[in-house]
Parts: C-alpha cells; structure tokens; sequence
C-alpha cells in the first residue's frame, strides 16, 4: 500500500521521527531509544514513513540507516503556497485600512 507524505505527517511520533533522522542517519534501534514506547510501534512508524518516501533504510555492513528523503516534504509546501499566497493576500489588504484609519484619526 503507497501512502502519501499527509499521512506520515499526521502522527507526532512520526514527524518526531523525521526530525531525529533529519539531524543525522540513524539506525532502527537508536530512533526507538528516543521513545517511550515499543521498539515494535517506531518500527511500525518506520514503515509508513518508508512507505510514504520520506525516509529511505539502506544497509551497511550490518546495520540499517534511515536517511531522510526531505524532497519529498515539498508536496506539503506546495499545497500550503496557496494558503500563504491568501493570507498574505489579506494582510496586505488590513495593512492598507489600517493605514488609511490611521490617516482619517489624524485629520
């Protein structure tokens, strides 16, 4: 099952998760001892971020790293332009009747 970049984005453990791997690689085990809970939820975690492409695990010698796939973060940038683009809109627009009852209270 693909998952998208929401989904994985959705959970705290999860964007958690993406923030421990994002400062540095890091082995299965070494992310679960960030948490309190079970090694088999964070591996569970793991797997949707997998799933969804935000993290890759890649071998060597005998461990597994998960590495960070932040490009694929862009979807959710993408998406919320249109909001910024309409906030900012707006702001512009209360900016300017500010400014201008600034005007009217000086006459």
């Amino acid at each position: 099952m693909r998952r998208d970049v929401f989904q994985a984005i959705a959970d705290p453990t999860r964007r958690e998760i993406i923030n421990l791997i994002a400062q540095q690689s890091l082995t299965p085990n070494a992310v679960a001892d960030s948490f309190d809970v079970s090694r088999q939820a964070i591996s569970k975690h793991i797997k949707i971020l997998t799933e969804c492409g935000l993290i890759v695990i890649n071998q060597q010698g005998r461990e597994r790293y998960c590495y960070i796939q932040a490009e694929k973060l862009n979807e959710v940038s993408d998406w919320l332009e249109n909001f910024r683009q309409l906030w900012q809109h707006r702001f512009e627009k209360l900016d300017k009747i500010l400014i201008d009852m600034q005007k009217q209270n000086k006459k």
